[in-house]
């Protein structure tokens, strides 16, 4: 028995009777020789760690568009928390932590630059539509690896594409992350805005705080053990009932008065002006698009789908550059 055979035993012992077992996993879409010491879905959260679209994470907006200063979120922030508040749950209700790792990591590989912003403009000029769930699971099964894919189980991908709110996951593992994520954010915006001026604690409504708590700990505290407490030997994950309406209701006070604000959006016209006339430009300048997204026109993919591809796995600073270059007129050097 190799070491891998030896902590699937592990995980059949010890995980809960609702947990996903690595071994049980439906498999991948190409068939692998398993490796000898991880299990699969060890092996998928390590090939998310190390790919190319995590890594470019750590250059796109959360919600404040390039801010200045260190202790702002970014997207790669983002995934870090919703991971570790994603497995705190799994550990403690015993289910899979490296399957719940391996979605977290992997659940916005697929966002744009600019946020949201970046998604609506794609989504607006792109005739096929664009949506960054649906371009996560495509970054792990298409692009990465110059069209091969990552090839990871389909739990990840399952549990990657229904992280969205309107989304169904089929582990409890992916519900775990789906629910960590709107813990995350709704948190950690609200420590971004208050740092950014645009709220204070004191403006928050108290019928939502006096519930969850009055502080950034406070809240993720209730949240996390409400979860715990409520999921714990269950073949569901929930939550109380008063904790969960009042993050949702807080939930929708973060849209209107910072998702939304005009004071932290106002720059998001600009970024879609610019991300639809690069979308444009490349339409009309095929031929100037990186070989490996050619590629994957000759396979069959549309020049939307590809031009979109491109776009969307921009970095912020490299879309400025790439548009500063195609559409800024640059002083002559002789």
């Amino acid at each position: 028995m190799n070491i891998r055979e030896q902590l699937e035993e592990l995980e059949a012992r010890n995980l809960s009777p609702f947990a996903s077992l690595s071994r049980n996993t439906k498999g991948r879409d190409r068939e692998e020789e398993p490796c000898d010491i991880r299990p699969a879905y060890q092996r998928d959260r390590d090939r998310i760690l190390h790919c190319k679209s995590f890594r470019r994470l750590k250059h796109k907006t959360q919600v404040f568009l390039s801010p200045v200063g260190d202790h702002y979120r970014t997207r790669l922030t983002h995934t870090l928390e919703v991971a570790q508040i994603a497995r705190t749950i799994s550990k403690s209700l015993r289910l899979n932590e490296e399957l719940t790792e391996a979605i977290a990591l992997g659940h916005d590989l697929g966002h744009t630059p600019f946020g949201h912003a970046g998604e609506d403009a794609l989504n607006s000029v792109c005739s096929e539509g664009f949506a960054h769930y649906k371009q996560s699971v495509r970054v792990v099964e298409r692009l990465e690896k110059n069209g091969r894919g990552l090839n990871l189980t389909w739990e990840v991908r399952d549990g990657i594409l229904n992280h969205r709110t309107a989304g169904t996951p089929h582990t409890l593992e992916g519900k775990v992350v789906r629910l960590s994520d709107k813990i995350a954010y709704i948190n950690h915006d609200i420590d971004d805005a208050i740092r950014a001026g645009i709220l204070t604690e004191e403006m928050l409504p108290a019928q939502y705080t006096d519930i969850l708590g009055h502080t950034v700990r406070e809240r993720l505290n209730t949240l996390i053990h409400s979860i715990i407490e409520n999921s714990l030997g269950k073949p569901e994950i929930l939550m109380a009932g008063d904790v969960e309406t009042a993050m949702r209701e807080l939930r929708a006070f973060m849209f209107e008065r910072v998702y939304t604000n005009s004071v932290s959006k106002k720059e998001d016209p600009k970024a879609k002006r610019m991300l639809a006339d690069l979308f444009g430009y490349y339409m009309g300048h095929l031929e100037e698009l990186p070989e490996e997204y050619r590629l994957l026109m000759e396979s069959g993919d549309s020049r939307e789908r590809a031009v979109c591809d491109y776009i969307a796995g921009m970095s912020d600073g490299y879309a400025i550059d790439t548009f500063t270059k195609l559409f800024i007129p640059q002083a002559w050097k002789d």
